[in-house]
């Protein structure tokens, strides 16, 4: 149709029907992980990526090959589903179990009407094999300074394998078996700078947000993260009636640090404090989030933690902190921290209830002598 009324070769429609395919996922894909975060399922995105990319691609295969099933021209469309053999097994590094591609196999099979000939079992077998030495290749060779040449190794060998498959079931030409297996390399060519393409700007996207949460100087979450998951646990809390509380601190005359010191030094003072905080954490519960929410001012929620369960966490970071020791050029800098400590409580009606009485709390350590906890 292309070819007749538009004097559009059927190749060219192609690729730019595979490309819209991909494009699709990429912008559905996308969508679905922001509905993820913000909706806070927990679902990490490398399971909904393999989810979602093996439901997606399926879906795209059978519905292309339902138009010619069981007919003499039912290998016209095999380019594509190569093409998303390839997407899901090297490009969204999708591993599936042997026991598990058999059953999609066989039922593969069954839809086509081709269970009952040895060459559609031989073409099935090359093709599990393929799939498997995709994700190899993508493991092994992807920062690889050849790793599009071993792409490409892969993608023609076994495409030139699965279309003699086609050779000998359905005894097409060797010059329509050449022109296909052509047409295939120059869109796994396609595909790889496409994809190039995305993820190079998904690559600029998690950086710039990465940048829009996360202080620069101490790696940790900032403010504008505190202030979207403070809102959203506190009203978690209250809805579910589970418990939640916070540790805040500061480092003590902390003006003094940069003034006898200089800024740099202050600025190493906070990046091994929140280094510090951060291991005790990790080794800890990586539930627990940290965030700095001031100059010297650092915020710890603990979801699902009553005040006395934070006790041995927050001992630790107190303890850890105060005795380091920060070198800068030929100084040792000795540094304190004063901590408040707070559980929500029926009384506060927002997070900034919430904050107000951590905040107190912080205060009155500092107010009485500095280098001491405060709870309530």
């Amino acid at each position: 149709m292309t070819w007749s009324t538009w004097n559009v070769a059927p190749f060219v429609t192609s690729v730019f029907f595979v490309l819209g395919v991909f494009a699709l996922y990429s912008v559905t894909f996308n969508w679905l992980t922001s509905m993820n975060h913000s909706w806070n399922i927990n679902i990490d995105d490398d399971t909904l990526n393999s989810w979602y990319g093996v439901i997606y691609m399926l879906v795209f295969v059978f519905s292309i090959q339902t138009s010619v099933v069981g007919t003499s021209v039912s290998w016209e469309f095999m380019n594509f589903q190569l093409l998303a053999v390839t997407f899901c097994a090297y490009f969204l590094n999708i591993h599936v179990p042997y026991y598990s591609f058999w059953p999609i196999v066989l039922v593969y099979m069954v839809f086509n009407h081709s269970i009952g000939y040895w060459q559609s079992w031989g073409h099935a077998i090359t093709l599990m094999a393929f799939f498997w030495v995709l994700n190899v290749v993508r493991v092994k060779y992807r920062d690889h300074h050849f790793a599009f040449t071993n792409y490409m190794l892969t993608g023609v060998m076994f495409g030139g394998i699965l279309w003699f498959w086609m050779v000998l079931k359905f005894h097409i030409s060797w010059i329509t078996f050449v022109q296909e297996w052509i047409y295939l390399i120059i869109f796994e060519i396609l595909l790889y700078m496409y994809i190039a393409m995305l993820s190079q700007d998904s690559a600029i996207k998690l950086r710039l947000a990465r940048l829009a949460s996360h202080d620069t100087l101490t790696d940790t979450e900032n403010f504008s993260a505190y202030t979207d998951d403070i809102r959203y646990l506190f009203n978690q809390s209250r809805k579910n009636n589970e418990p939640l509380s916070m540790m805040m601190f500061d480092i003590d005359h902390f003006k003094h640090v940069n003034d006898t010191y200089g800024h740099m030094a202050g600025d190493r003072v906070l990046q091994h404090a929140s280094m510090v905080v951060q291991t005790v954490l990790d080794e800890n519960d990586s539930n627990v989030s940290f965030y700095r929410t001031g100059g010297e001012e650092f915020n710890i929620i603990f979801p699902g933690y009553e005040i006395d369960d934070t006790w041995s966490i927050v001992n630790q970071i107190f303890i850890a902190i105060n005795h380091m020791k920060v070198h800068s050029d030929t100084n040792q800098i000795g540094i304190s921290i004063s901590v408040g400590v707070s559980e929500v409580s029926s009384d506060d009606k927002s997070t900034i209830d919430f904050y107000n009485r951590v905040d107190q709390n912080l205060y009155h350590s500092k107010r009485n002598g500095r280098m001491q906890i405060t709870v309530d």
